[in-house]
């Protein structure tokens, strides 16, 4: 079986890049007999392609994961010389990790197209800075629905919101779960110094830590102003809130501008660390002692840093628009992301109650074992089996 693959999102820091290296590589090695060629337009040291896959290079003007920034689109030569290449080849079923990086194909492949929310389709204004940016997403995305043999998204949270959002028959809807990677587990006596070196800050210092982009769907300004009024007596004043992300070259639409006005308007500048693009080492270490993981986001597909955060032994406070509170069961607590005096009481209680912590540490770790790639690659190869079989049978 000859599957083709677009892997221009290889690169990506945020969870679309995460989710299709995870996935592709957790599948290769799951079932070595099928055959995979890749479609980049730029490759990173950073994130270097699998071995054992045939690599199709496709030259453009710019690559995909910068092209995709908020007030950009791929230009029409770039589009159309990828799909051009991917037409080109024999290929059984061709696989795209995420609608974001999707092209018109003119061969007649069966497509699967992977759907990881409906966060533009809900909080435009959130996630679009312009009309036109808006516009071009919405024509991608009807295109790649109406192309897709089935549509695969990462959670049965996610999966409802499609079916009722874009109204694609659930019958088209195929579920691949998230998971941690292998690297965020929990390792008792870890060295994690270097962090504390890098946060600048003294060990034992109480942190509170948000992983993702600074999109403004990602609700930033109400987790700041949630900090701000949770943390003000002096028994609280070591309480630092970390937000880690690429502030500076993510090409998604950012809040970082009004973050900061907010962060000064209540003086938390001395509270609130921008430590950056974090590496996997040094964001297990933070997951394994931060007080808690927050993720207070208007909606969430899957929310895998909360999930990699609880595999780590962290307790994390999350927003109810996700499928989190059903995966981490007792390991967080979930508030509606606009419940004001919700999230100031959950986070003083969860940096206040030791008990309380221990008990969502292990309900976390419980939970998230019961998560690997190995099965969501399982799941995936089902689907490509799935489609392979329909194909045949409709010759």
């Amino acid at each position: 079986m000859r599957i083709g693959v677009d892997a221009t999102c290889w690169t990506n820091r945020r969870g679309y890049g995460r989710f299709a290296r995870a996935l592709l590589t957790a599948a290769l090695a799951a079932d070595p007999a099928k055959d995979y060629t890749f479609f980049v337009d730029t490759e990173s040291e950073e994130f270097p392609l699998p071995d054992g896959v045939e690599i199709v290079r496709v030259a453009a003007d710019v690559p995909t994961v910068k092209a995709a920034a908020a007030d950009g689109s791929r230009s029409l030569s770039d589009m159309w010389a990828m799909s051009r290449a991917i037409s080109a080849r024999k290929l059984d079923v061709f696989f795209f990790p995420s609608v974001y990086s999707y092209v018109l194909l003119t061969s007649s492949v069966p497509e699967l197209t992977t759907i990881h929310d409906v966060i533009p389709e809900r909080f435009p204004k959130m996630v679009f800075p312009t009309l036109r940016s808006k516009l071009f997403w919405r024509a991608k995305v009807f295109a790649a629905c109406g192309r897709a043999h089935l549509v695969l998204t990462v959670s049965e949270y996610s999966r409802r919101c499609i079916a009722e959002t874009l109204r694609i028959p659930p019958a088209r809807l195929r579920v691949v779960n998230e998971a941690g990677d292998p690297a965020f587990r929990h390792v008792p006596g870890l060295d994690t110094q270097p962090l504390w070196n890098r946060l600048g800050v003294q060990p034992g210092t109480r942190l509170l830590a948000y992983v993702g982009g600074f999109s403004p769907h990602k609700n930033l300004i109400g987790l700041v102003s949630y900090f701000a009024a949770a943390f003000r007596s002096e028994q609280f004043a070591d309480v630092k809130l970390v937000l880690v992300g690429d502030f500076e070259s993510d090409p998604f639409f950012s809040c970082y501008s009004e973050l900061q006005k907010q962060i000064q308007k209540y003086q938390l500048q001395d509270r609130v660390l921008f430590p950056g693009y974090m590496q996997d080492d040094d964001l297990r270490a933070l997951f394994h002692v931060c007080t808690a993981l927050v993720l207070p986001s208007m909606c969430e597909g899957f929310g895998l840093p909360a999930v990699e955060a609880a595999a780590c032994g962290a307790p994390a406070v999350v927003t109810t628009e996700s499928p989190l509170p059903e995966i981490l069961g007792e390991g967080a607590i979930a508030l509606r992301p606009d419940d004001f005096q919700g999230w100031v009481d959950a986070l003083t209680r969860v940096v206040a109650d030791d008990t309380l912590r221990k008990k969502m540490s292990a309900a976390g770790l419980a939970a998230t074992a019961k998560l690997s790639w190995e099965n969501s690659a399982r799941q995936l190869l089902a689907i490509f089996d799935e489609v392979r079989e329909k194909r045949v049978a409709s010759t």
